[in-house]
């Protein structure tokens, strides 16, 4: 059997474990440290209470181990394993174990536990190369995770940063599995599907002009997204007069919320917090006209993907990603991605730039702009995505599962 540890379930891995069951082949359970959002609770970096409002723990194997009450899925030292975890292991003839990533004390646990049992360990992470680090942190960072490394068997990589990182971690190239980054591309499909009849309803209820060129920021508003960097590129494209008719939408909630809302024209928030409609950064400066509509779980997030044009992720190293990319690419909307997200280099087909680049930025969407993408989306955009979101679909994602299939019959026969 193959064992899959995860921190709690998560809307994004969801997909993964119902493949995987329906299939069949790959006898499998997932087992999870934590309940975290399918209950209600606090998202710090959100600000706010809420659970998914899709369904997370159906269609698929799974158990809760036995970790401390409460702990956040986001704490590295209080998220550990309270049991031995070799005993089950050996109790459920787990031939390997997969574990997602090592950012919680308990997947170096499970890894030391996995190999005690004489059990194949395999990894699937999503840290990358990316980041400009100096000598000394490159090689510090090496050396903390060469422990770990060590007494992994498999490396599944979710993108060519992320493969990049294992091989300069010493990682040989035979270890190294693609497993591309997905999410339920044919639920957002159908969903956006499904409203984009009522497209114009939709940015009506937003304030959204129906000339207007819609630009989306979707995510929560803290300093390693930098929505700011919208703004700015919205103020400079409406002063050069390179692109006068824009409206920026805002989904989602955070720290910067406030100051996100005083350097624009608001003109629709629903999540009534905006004090007057005007901000004040700069009285002389152009504020860009802009609407909130406070965080959209998983069933209401196609609304602005439809009622937007395209999509901009503007995000510093620190985000490993940026699923919010596949999310809008399954819903037929054109991406702007910062080069410094993981996921640039393959899913910035419709443009990607420098982070903090505002001019750079500026450019991209002008292009995208001009195309004509605010009404229907043009077909040179349309192939690109297409052809994008049939690369990262979840059925073949992490790869075939007949692959899996044979990567467990190898540590079947390895361990017996």
């Amino acid at each position: 059997m193959l064992a899959i540890l995860t921190t709690h379930p998560i809307q994004y891995q969801v997909p993964l474990w119902q493949t995987l069951a329906r299939d069949g082949r790959v006898p499998f359970e997932v087992w999870f440290l934590t309940d975290h959002g399918t209950r209600r609770s606090r998202d710090r970096e959100f600000g706010q209470t809420f659970s998914w409002d899709i369904e997370t723990l159906s269609g698929y194997p799974y158990r809760f181990l036995d970790v401390a009450q409460g702990v956040s899925p986001s704490s590295f030292l209080k998220c550990r394993l309270r049991e031995r975890l070799r005993d089950r292991l050996r109790a459920s003839q787990v031939s390997a174990l997969w574990i997602q990533g090592w950012q919680v004390v308990a997947y170096w646990q499970a890894v030391r536990e996995a190999r005690l049992a004489g059990i194949e360990v395999w990894l699937r992470g999503e840290s990358n190369d990316l980041a400009p680090q100096p000598p000394w942190k490159r090689t510090l960072k090496r050396v903390k995770n060469e422990w770990l490394f060590r007494r992994v068997d498999k490396f599944f990589y979710i993108g060519e940063a992320n493969r990049r990182l294992y091989e300069k971690s010493g990682v040989a190239k035979e270890k190294l599995y693609p497993a591309p980054y997905a999410v339920d591309n044919e639920r957002f499909a159908m969903q956006a599907g499904d409203l984009r009849p009522r497209r114009a309803a939709l940015r009506e209820q937003w304030g959204i002009p129906k000339d207007a060129f819609c630009i989306l920021f979707c995510g929560k508003f803290i300093p390693k997204k930098r929505p700011l960097d919208l703004i700015a590129a919205a103020r400079a494209l409406i002063e050069n007069s390179a692109l006068s008719k824009l409206h920026l939408l805002f989904v989602g909630s955070g720290v910067l919320g406030p100051e996100l809302r005083r350097a624009c024209l608001v003109v629709c928030d629903t999540a009534g917090l905006t004090s007057q409609r005007i901000g004040g950064m700069n009285p002389a400066s152009v504020l860009p006209p802009a609407s909130f509509t406070g965080f959209l779980n998983q069933k209401e997030i196609s609304q602005a993907y439809v009622a937007a044009d395209c999509l901009v992720l503007p995000s510093d190293y620190r985000e490993t990603w940026g699923l919010v990319v596949n999310e809008a690419l399954a819903s037929g909307l054109p991406c702007v991605v910062s080069q410094a997200c993981g996921c640039a280099e393959e899913l910035s087909g419709c443009g990607s730039f420098v982070p903090g680049d505002i001019d750079m930025l500026s450019s991209k969407l002008v292009r995208i702009a001009q195309q004509g993408c605010n009404i229907v989306t043009p077909p040179a955009i349309s192939q690109s995505v297409s052809s994008i979101v049939r690369a990262y679909s979840e059925s073949r994602i992490p790869t075939p599962v007949g692959h899996f299939n044979n990567l467990l019959n190898k540590s079947r026969k390895q361990s017996s």
